[in-house]
């Protein structure tokens, strides 16, 4: 049987009154619909209305409805079996029971179910009124503890990873695809951009999570001390081994190991990396006992391997061995959507562990953020903002409270923008914000959505700065 189309009626686009929710009317009484559309338009709400239990399904499915008004006593199905399905498969819609036939055991039942308020026919506007925009602001601090419960959850699950550029999106979605296995996985990118957060976002999210995580910067250790220090020693191995040694590797038993710089290992460490990636085995420094473990190995690097396997400075089979999954972090200035981001995330970050009064970024110090190249990426970002938020003594950061590299654009990074040294701070700031957008333009290929999706602003804020800088 095929039904009839669901009522939707809308406010006209002249509207007075702005459009703060749409609402769904279950009723089978058509003057109740038409009386209530009516009212509830004026009101400034988008309206949908349904005769039938049917229809108003069709409606849920098909539309954001964030309040369903339902009539009790209807023929398919009763106000209680519609609060029901409310609550199994669209929770997020609030829900106001509306009857003739009022009863307080009614109402009980209603409000166990999730029902917001129980009001009785004839319906009063004042009431009718009151009761949506409560049961809405509701609804709104409903969904925003739920943002902060995600929010909170994935700052658990990533740290202070933070971006919202859509190749940072694939980054996230790679983390949680290997977390869960047991595969290696090489992390690449250059310095600063945050490689260890990611190392520690995977280990989070893993089954060995409850297990240790050791991190080991390879470069750090010259070759000798290095060995010790993965594998262990034994006592008199070497001069000033006065003791036995657990090494990092045994440490990790259990959990994770993390081999940062993994480029600068030697040939021979190279060699015995090899092995325990293979057999998960090695012997201590000095010692012929083989020691088993059982870990997850990550690592990672600034260098192109796949240069130095060219090169033949690194090994072609371990390079193979630890690229099974490969994790590349962008540098910040290829993803400058997420700098007003990050900047307002180590702004909160410092504002409380220094218990200073900062509490915003004015605009033309974004501005500035915005534009700067951050060779030392987004490390150098957190270290800016938080110099900002120390030397600052007021609640905002303004242009004189960040270091010089980023204000001046006489320094060799804002150079590299193509701005001169001459002209006003105002339109200095025109000038880099151009040069931002026509290179934004150009890697998007011109794609105007894309393009203002990567900068974090509108189709509409992208197109009216193109018209104002003379970029149409």
């Amino acid at each position: 049987m095929k039904l009839a189309e669901p009522n939707v009626r809308e406010t006209p686009n002249n509207a007075s009154k702005k459009t703060t929710a749409t609402i769904l009317i279950l009723d089978d009484d058509r003057f109740i619909l038409d009386s209530l559309s009516e009212f509830l338009e004026m009101e400034g709400y988008r309206v949908l209305t349904a005769g039938a239990f049917d229809q108003a399904r069709v409606l849920l499915e098909r539309n954001p409805v964030h309040l369903m008004i339902t009539d009790l006593n209807m023929p398919s199905i009763d106000g209680l079996g519609v609060l029901r399905y409310l609550h199994d498969h669209f929770p997020q819609t609030a829900a106001i029971v509306i009857t003739a036939f009022g009863s307080i055991d009614s109402a009980v039942d209603a409000i166990k179910l999730g029902a917001y308020d129980y009001l009785t026919k004839p319906i009063i506007d004042d009431e009718l009124r009151m009761s949506i925009q409560r049961a809405l602001k509701q609804q709104a601090l409903q969904a925003e503890n739920l943002a902060l419960k995600q929010q909170l959850q994935r700052q658990n699950q990533y740290g202070e990873i933070v971006g919202r550029d859509r190749r940072m999106q694939k980054v996230f979605d790679l983390i949680e695809s290997v977390a869960s296995t047991t595969t290696s996985v090489l992390i690449t990118g250059e310095s600063g951009v945050g490689k260890t957060l990611v190392a520690r976002a995977i280990h989070r999210q893993s089954p060995r999570n409850t297990g240790p995580f050791v991190e080991v910067s390879c470069g750090s250790l010259p070759e000798n001390l290095l060995e010790s220090e993965l594998f262990g020693h034994v006592r008199g191995s070497f001069t000033g081994a006065v003791a036995d040694k657990q090494g990092r590797f045994l440490a990790a038993d259990g959990g994770t190991i993390f081999l940062d710089e993994i480029d600068s290992a030697s040939p021979a460490m190279q060699v015995k990396l090899l092995r325990v990636l293979q057999e998960r085995q090695f012997e201590p420094v000095g010692s012929d006992q083989t020691v088993t473990v059982n870990l997850r190995v990550i690592v990672a690097t600034n260098k192109n391997l796949k240069k130095l396997v060219e090169e033949e400075k690194f090994r072609q089979d371990l390079y193979y061995r630890i690229n099974v999954v490969e994790i590349h972090l962008l540098p910040l200035r290829e993803r400058v959507s997420d700098i007003p981001l990050l900047a307002e995330h180590f702004l909160e970050k410092f504002h409380r562990l220094h218990e200073k009064p900062v509490e915003s970024i004015l605009p033309e110090a974004m501005s500035l953020l915005a534009r700067y190249r951050w060779p030392g990426n987004v490390r150098e970002l957190e270290n800016a903002i938080e110099r900002a938020v120390v030397l600052s003594r007021g609640t905002v950061i303004g242009p004189e409270d960040l270091p010089a590299d980023v204000v001046e654009p006489a320094c060799a990074e804002t150079r590299g923008l193509g701005c001169d040294d001459s002209g006003t701070l105002i339109e200095l700031l025109a000038n880099a914000e151009k040069q931002i957008i026509q290179r934004a333009l150009k890697r998007c290929d011109g794609n105007r959505r894309e393009t203002a999706h990567t900068l974090g602003i509108s189709r509409t804020s992208l197109f009216r700065k193109m018209r104002d800088l003379g970029l149409q």
